[in-house]
């Protein structure tokens, strides 16, 4: 017998050239998939919607965040529960950035109103998203009391050092909406007849602001339309990951006119973000 034909050695050559022609179909592939786009919302009222309506959807589960996967008219899509508040809201779109490499995130679902010209089931589309969580206060004595007009914003991305020590950090950092997907929601905003679609400043925090005085300083200062919990910590998650962002909030209600909160209006801010992304879809694949 002829021990090369079973000599293990002379199979070496053949394996690894498989191996490299495994490895260029696999790296094909990838580049063949588009990125998908992740569409998150903090609430079951927020998202349950939009995961009921993709196509071919499959859950997963990472730690206490659920994620669907699906598509949009054949395109990729992930519909990410990032439960509520700033720090929930962070580390969802840090988990999707790394295990979805999306192409574009938005962030949707209700809001409170911060001017009275605005109705429950308005729409903002967030030109910018803001941090209303991040200040430093005045220097006031024990018994002064508190006054939100003398707290400088803090930029907590700005400064290396101690924030609040260092006069270039005492601005408030806006989050862009992304272009392409402004224009995306913009083209459609004809199509939403449950209420007003507006371009709008988004201002996020974990505090629930129902004190109308500083409401009234927010707006004023800032230019917030509306307030939550969740998008500016998902737009300053995917600036860092460089992934496009916008914010898409709809009013549930509005302290500054007294509409009181509805429940319907997540389902509507769905509606109108599922066809955001069709229109997106169009634009990409122009």
């Amino acid at each position: 017998m002829d021990k090369s034909a079973v000599n293990p050695m002379n199979t070496k050559p053949a394996l690894a050239v498989t191996l490299l022609v495994v490895s260029l179909l696999a790296a094909c592939a990838a580049r063949d998939t588009p990125r998908p786009i992740v569409v998150q919302g903090a609430m079951d009222v927020e998202i349950q919607k939009l995961a009921r309506v993709i196509e071919h959807a499959t859950e997963e589960h990472v730690g206490g965040w659920t994620f669907w996967r699906g598509t949009i008219d054949g395109y990729p899509v992930v519909i990410s529960k990032t439960l509520k508040g700033m720090e929930n809201a962070a580390a969802a779109t840090a988990l999707a950035a790394e295990r979805y490499h999306p192409i574009a995130i938005i962030n949707q679902g209700t809001a409170g109103g911060h001017q009275p010209d605005l109705h429950v089931y308005d729409i903002v589309l967030g030109t910018d998203a803001v941090n209303l969580g991040s200040f430093k206060t005045g220097n006031r004595a024990l018994g002064d009391g508190s006054n939100v007009t003398e707290w400088n914003p803090l930029d907590l991305m700005r400064s290396e050092g101690s924030a609040g020590n260092d006069p270039s950090a005492r601005v408030m950092r806006r989050f862009h909406g992304d272009a392409a997907l402004l224009a995306a929601a913009r083209s459609i905003r004809g199509t939403y007849t449950k209420g007003r679609v507006v371009d709008g400043v988004i201002g996020s925090s974990d505090v629930w602001n129902s004190e109308l005085d500083r409401i009234q300083h927010f707006h004023d200062a800032f230019g917030t339309s509306a307030e939550e919990m969740e998008a500016a910590a998902v737009a300053q998650i995917a600036s860092l990951f460089h992934v496009p962002f916008l914010g898409i909030r709809v009013l549930s209600n509005n302290i500054t006119n007294g509409e009181t909160y509805n429940t319907k209006t997540g389902e509507a801010c769905q509606d109108y973000v599922y066809d955001v992304v069709k229109a997106y879809v169009r634009g990409l694949q122009r």
